[in-house]
């Protein structure tokens, strides 16, 4: 077993917390797993990236090369683009639909929508809406998390182990919302897989 990941977004929109959540998983799974993360400005709606290496063979680097990454996962799509040079042609790259537009020249989302499903295995979700739908509108990392599970080859249990990890000291109620954001993103990359 062999994943290399790439999880893509700006600051604020929780791609640190799916690292950690991810990379528990990996560890309680008993796989070996190399981070390394890039905060661009992260505080100011700067690019912050992660590399998530994870296999059942010792890793020796932490960085993902060029052509070579299983999945992307991004918190909005112009990220997911500007990491599609990492990802393997026949590679996952799944994307929230909501644009995050932090520059005067953002393209327009409708591009940006064809050439994510011009790309062989997409996922295109609204990640936002979902995470509304359930009540935590901040829950939208842990819907993304969920559309990437049926990808990761680690069992939707030592994810919601993550989760309960991650956010248990904030109780009970934000961890079940975290859970049914996690099962929501998964239901839809199951029935939008291509």
């Amino acid at each position: 077993m062999k994943k290399d990941i790439i999880l893509a977004g700006v600051g604020g929109q929780g791609i640190l917390s799916i690292a950690t959540i991810i990379g528990y998983a990996a560890v309680k799974s008993n796989l070996y797993l190399k981070q390394a993360e890039v905060h661009g400005m992260s505080q100011r709606g700067g690019a912050v990236e992660s590399h998530l290496r994870i296999s059942d063979k010792e890793i020796h680097s932490d960085l993902v090369p060029h052509g070579r990454s299983d999945m992307i996962v991004s918190m909005e799509p112009m990220e997911s683009l500007r990491y599609f040079p990492y990802l393997k042609h026949d590679g996952w790259l799944i994307t929230n639909i909501t644009p995050f537009v932090n520059i005067p020249d953002y393209p327009k989302v409708e591009h940006l929508l064809k050439e994510i499903h011009g790309h062989k295995h997409s996922i295109a979700i609204d990640g936002d809406a979902i995470a509304r739908e359930i009540g935590s509108p901040r829950s939208m990392n842990m819907v993304m998390l969920g559309a990437s599970a049926p990808f990761l080859d680690i069992p939707i249990e030592m994810l919601e182990e993550g989760i309960k990890a991650v956010f248990g000291r904030k109780g009970e109620d934000i961890v079940q919302k975290n859970l049914d954001a996690l099962h929501r993103g998964r239901d839809y990359a199951e029935q939008h897989r291509t």
